[in-house]
């Protein structure tokens, strides 16, 4: 195959994407971002991209392909792992004149997934010819070399063994342009990838086809990885001798379960590196004009974790000292009992006219904000259908206007 790179325009056009496996969550992130219409089928799906279904980002038919499924279809995705029905969605797509991606045999479809990168307005997008280390290796050099102006000659991934170990990256609030730098170049030589469910989604779109994917989704008050089973994930591939990237939205150790990974894989033998990233918990409230301190108006914040109630035994935060605080403060984890801890604040001190935003999906396209006040909060995002991940911002930087 000597493919013709081009830009589709999938805004509003239906898209079909048979299998829900980690094949597909690393793909359905940039279709939705696209605009597309997309209609997944699939008997099952990992937990994220339930999430996605959930969060009506897409229509999943919940059953397996049947012949007939591509019709008004533009564009269609084969990612099970059956390679008989990738066979005949490809099929249906060469009947039917619809250009399609065979994940598992790129020689099957009509279409091949470039492997791509944005900066600054620019999407970049590379085949290197069935090599889809060297191809991932390309595009983060040529990113690199847009971002520092610094041009290397093009790597060869190919030819790098990483060491074997596990690295902890933090990839930041939302946005994939928010990960560090030093978490997009290890992430670029994984072999492995353990991702939560508010990690960059369209992060896992520019890995190599080499790499596996585990879905380690975390779903409020769904579906979840137990910890114990991620902990032996990272160290039963660490010591197959693969290089293993735990992607983890935000922070590795705010409200994260970060350090309890890092014990784990050290207890084992298994060589750790961790990689902050940038806290939602501080920048998300920035992108929404709201500053976690001001001069003359806040001199201190507090960052609180939300997942349990202010009443319950094993909560370790004191409410009547943040009842009495007068700077900021930020509640991760906080939607399900907003009411709860607006009363207990209210009763140890607060005013019930406090300032309160609370903003949903920060850093993404489908960012909200919701703006109210202590006593009203409750009222306010269940009106507005709020739903996690939000970070909920108390204090007078709240009313505090951006330039």
């Amino acid at each position: 195959m000597k493919p013709y790179l081009v830009g589709l325009d999938l805004a509003g056009r239906r898209v079909v994407v048979v299998g829900a496996g980690t094949v597909a969550q690393r793909r359905l992130p940039r279709l939705i971002a696209a605009g597309a219409e997309v209609l997944l089928v699939a008997p099952k799906a990992t937990p994220a991209v339930e999430a996605m279904a959930t969060a009506g980002e897409l229509h999943w038919d919940v059953r397996g392909y049947a012949d007939g499924d591509l019709e008004d279809a533009w564009y269609a995705l084969a990612c099970t792992s059956d390679p008989v029905i990738n066979a005949a969605v490809a099929a249906e797509a060469q009947r039917r004149r619809v250009f399609c991606v065979r994940a598992d045999d790129a020689t099957g479809g009509s279409a091949v997934t470039a492997a791509t990168g944005d900066h600054e307005g620019l999407l970049i997008g590379v085949l290197a010819g069935r090599r889809p280390r060297r191809s991932a290796a390309v595009r983060d050099a040529l990113i690199d070399a847009l971002r520092t102006g610094v041009v290397d000659d093009a790597p060869d991934a190919e030819d790098h063994v990483p060491t074997p170990g596990v690295a902890l990256v933090g990839a930041g609030p939302g946005d994939p342009d928010l990960i560090t730098v030093r978490g997009r170049r290890l992430l670029a030589r994984a072999d492995v990838v353990l991702a939560d469910r508010l990690a960059p989604r369209e992060l896992l779109d520019e890995l190599g086809a080499h790499v596996t994917v585990i879905d380690a989704a975390k779903v409020p008050y769904g579906r979840a990885m137990a910890q114990e089973q991620i902990n032996a994930q990272l160290i039963e591939h660490a010591k197959a001798g693969r290089f293993v990237v735990r992607l983890k939205g935000g922070d590795p150790y705010v409200f994260g379960r970060g350090f309890e990974e890092v014990l784990a894989c050290t207890a084992a033998g298994v060589p750790v590196t961790v990689v902050p990233g940038i806290t939602s918990a501080i920048s998300v409230p920035a992108a929404v004009g709201i500053p976690v301190t001001h001069r003359a108006v806040a001199h201190e914040f507090v960052v609180v974790s939300g997942h349990v109630a202010p009443d319950d035994p094993t909560s370790l935060v004191d409410w009547p000292a943040l009842g009495r605080l007068r700077g900021t403060l930020v509640l991760l984890m906080a939607v399900e009992r907003i009411g709860v801890f607006a009363d207990a604040l209210v009763t140890h001190g607060r005013a019930p006219d406090t300032p309160v935003a609370v903003v949903a999906d920060g850093t993404l396209r489908s960012e909200r904000v919701v703006r109210s006040t202590l006593a009203e909060v409750a009222a306010a995002i269940a009106a507005e259908g709020i739903r996690p991940p939000a970070i909920v911002v108390i204090g007078p930087v709240v009313a505090l206007g951006a330039p």
